[in-house]
Parts: structure tokens; C-alpha cells; sequence
């Protein structure tokens, strides 16, 4: 199971601990990382500073769909460096015209408008969904409301997190931005119960990721999609980590045939090279914000363009929807025979597992995971989550199976 080649760098008497000291005196504490230097990546696998490989199975939150060091994404990389980076939306270039209309004709929408982290697509979708209810909706000014799901996670910028109720996210950093209202996720009747004459907007993850890879009751998005028609509320579909073949869809709004408003991407779109994330509506949508009332000097640059376009070919061919379809279910099946879980939830090459307490938590099944090479990560305390790159085989599969069988072992021997 070993895939990288090359040297790597020459290592240090204890290069782990060392690094990480080094880390943890200069980088502000934001982060809880597993105590693992990465140094070098090639497609599933990755190196550490002493030599070890392991099974990449967060691929970054999804952002790493294509894995690391995709030769395609690279070339386009390496190519567009020696042409040109960044013009500003000040001028134009050459690919951002490309690069927009086949992330539209992807995704079957208009319009797009470029910006870079994930958090900033949504902030954007914020902006455009208020500015249309005032102009095209005819909300009084200043009073339109936004309707959101418990247990959502869009970000970290402080009017995302003022919907968030994950009090570590949210606690100690407000006061915070009106005009939101929590509704449980999965349940249509509450969501439809919950709209007034000045909802705008409904926004939703098509699947709940840092909750746990939490997947709706089948038909959700439907009914979401029909309430939001009659009562003339843009759906707007945060697919930051779900879109991109993830769940073995372009998106996953597609598993219920569904057509939101607006499509929010990011992650996978700049192919682990560079942050690029976009927002999609038609023009009836997008038509509503005019020049100077948004903007990123970095949004659409010409290098996020060049890769971003390289993404777009690569799912252009349904390979790695496929692969996440197929490989997704030899997953599914391995994961619903291992011990030690309480729940899983799975879709395509993404999953949640929830652990038996009487055995651990979720840091200590990664922490277990670790030690027979597979990077995963915990959240909420008893879950991990599962998102290899999409160009994992069946054989890293199986070792990923495999893995998680003795570590859950492990774990119940000591509890």
C-alpha cells in the first residue's frame, strides 16, 4: 500500500515534536490537529517528516476530492504560473469568461461569481439573497429573514456564525447579525411553518458535514424545493462539501433531482491548490447585484481560474462521480459489518460514524486510526467523518476497512 517516492526531507532527531513546538509557538491555537507532520502527498496517500504513509481519508474537508498532486491540476497550475496569476476584477482576463461558462453548463445555472474561501461564497449568498427580497420580492427594507437548519455549519465569519447553535463556534464572539431563524433540519413541515412575509431565502446543507454526515429523510430537498417555490423564498444549497462528485452526484441536490436557486461551491473547486469557491444562480437571481456592491481582489483570479477549469474538466467525464458510486458502496457495506459503532451514514465516498462510547470517542478511534495509517477526523465528540479522495481504489478501500476493524478493536480491549 505504499505509493509515494522521492526523499522527503532529512529528518531531525524527533522532527514530529519538533515541528509541532514550533507550530504551537508561533500559530495562534485554532486548531486541535493529530500529532502527525505532513510533508509530501500523491494521490490517496500522504508522507510524514519521519517516512510513515497514510491513507488520506479527509482529503482536507473535501477539498482534496481529486487528490493530491492530480497531474492534470498541476499542469494547469504550473502552466498558468508562467503566464499570469491576478489582474484584480479591475480588468479582465483571458480564462475567467471559460472557466464561468463551464462551471454554469456543470451545474445548470447562468451565472457565476468567483470568490475564494468557502465562508465568502456563503457571506456573498447572504448579500444576494437580501438584496433580492428588497428588489425584486419587495421585503421592507431591513427586514428580511433568512431561514437556516439546526446543527448547520457555513463557516466562521461573524454572521454565519450569529445562525450557528454549535456553541463552540458561536459562544463568547458577539454581539451578533439579525435576520436569521433556525429551523430543525429534515423536517419540511416546521421549515414551511417558519415562513413570513419577509422571508427571502432558505439555506441548507443538501447533507449536514460537520454535524456527521448528517443525510436528510429521502424527499427533504424535494419538499424544500416546493416550499420555497410557493412561497417565493430562494433555496439556496450550500454544496461546499457535498458538490463535486463527493456523493457520487455533481451535486448532491441531485440525488433528489432538485434544481435550487442558488448552488454554493468551494473545496474541490480549486483542486487543493488554491481557494476558489463560486456562486451560482440564473440571471433573474444574480441579475439583482450591480458593480461596486460586491467584490474580491483575489475572487476569479487567473491561477484559481486555470485550475478551477481543470476541476471542471476532470467532472465533465462522470469518471469520479462514478467512482464515488461505486467505491461508495463497497464502502457502505464494509462500514455496516465493523463493531464498536452506533450509527453510520453514508452517501458516495462520504461518511459518518458514530462510536459507542463504552469504547471511546471520536478522537481516540482517529487517534487509533493514526497509528495504522489512516488520517480521519472527530467531530462533536463520538463521530468521525470519512471523505477519501475520489481517486482511492478498492484496495485503499479495503485497507481503510481494514483499519478501522483493529482500531475499533483496539479500543473496545482497553474500555
Amino acid at each position: 500500500m505504499t505509493f509515494l517516492t522521492g526523499q522527503g526531507i532529512s529528518p531531525a532527531p524527533d522532527p514530529t515534536r519538533e515541528y509541532i513546538a514550533l507550530e504551537n509557538h508561533y500559530v495562534a491555537h485554532t486548531y486541535h490537529p493529530l500529532p502527525v507532520v505532513l510533508c509530501e502527498g500523491r494521490g490517496a496517500w500522504v508522507r510524514d517528516v519521519e517516512g510513515r504513509e497514510y491513507l488520506d481519508c479527509l482529503a482536507a474537508y473535501s477539498a482534496l476530492n481529486f487528490g493530491h498532486g492530480h497531474p492534470a491540476l498541476i499542469a494547469a497550475a504550473k502552466e498558468q504560473l508562467d503566464r499570469l496569476t491576478l489582474t484584480s476584477r479591475a480588468f479582465h482576463h483571458d480564462l475567467l469568461g471559460e472557466f464561468a461558462r463551464d462551471l454554469a453548463h456543470l451545474v445548470g445555472m447562468d451565472a457565476v461569481l468567483p470568490m475564494n474561501s468557502g465562508a465568502e461564497a456563503v457571506e456573498t449568498a447572504l448579500k444576494l439573497a437580501r438584496a433580492w427580497g428588497y428588489r425584486v420580492k419587495h421585503v421592507p427594507r431591513d427586514q428580511a429573514v433568512i431561514l437556516v437548519a439546526h446543527g448547520n455549519f457555513h463557516g466562521r465569519t461573524l454572521s454565519i456564525i450569529s445562525f450557528s447553535d454549535d456553541p463552540v463556534a458561536r459562544d463568547d464572539f458577539g454581539p451578533y447579525t439579525p435576520g436569521f431563524r433556525s429551523v430543525p433540519y429534515g423536517d419540511a413541515r416546521a421549515l414551511e411553518a417558519a415562513i413570513d412575509a419577509h422571508t427571502v431565502a432558505v439555506l441548507l446543507e443538501p447533507i449536514q458535514g460537520e454535524a456527521g454526515v448528517i443525510i436528510p429523510p429521502k424527499g427533504y430537498l424535494q419538499a424544500v424545493r416546493e416550499v420555497c417555490t410557493r412561497h417565493h423564498v430562494l433555496f439556496i444549497a450550500d454544496e461546499i462539501q457535498s458538490g463535486l462528485g463527493r456523493t457520487g452526484r455533481t451535486l448532491a441536490c441531485d440525488h433528489e433531482n432538485v434544481r435550487p436557486d442558488v448552488v454554493l461551491l468551494g473545496k474541490a473547486l480549486g483542486g487543493g491548490i488554491v481557494p476558489l469557491s463560486a456562486v451560482l444562480a440564473n440571471w433573474d437571481v444574480m441579475g439583482v447585484l450591480h458593480p461596486g456592491e460586491h467584490g474580491s481582489t483575489f475572487g476569479g483570479n487567473a491561477l484559481a481560474c486555470a485550475v478551477g477549469l481543470a476541476v471542471v474538466r476532470l467532472l465533465e467525464t462522470g469518471e469520479y462521480q462514478d467512482r464515488a458510486t461505486v467505491l461508495g458502496r463497497r464502502l457502505a457495506r464494509g462500514l455496516a459489518a465493523l463493531p464498536g459503532l452506533r450509527a453510520v451514514r453514508s452517501r458516495g465516498l462520504w461518511a459518518g460514524l458514530d462510536v459507542d462510547p463504552a469504547i471511546g470517542t471520536g478522537r481516540q478511534l482517529c487517534e487509533a486510526l493514526l497509528r495504522r495509517q489512516v488520517l480521519a477526523k472527530d467531530t462533536h465528540g463520538a463521530t468521525i467523518r470519512l471523505s477519501p479522495p475520489l481517486v482511492i481504489d478498492a484496495a485503499d478501500v479495503d485497507f481503510l476497512l481494514d483499519a478501522l476493524r483493529a482500531a475499533l478493536t483496539d479500543l473496545g480491549a482497553r474500555s
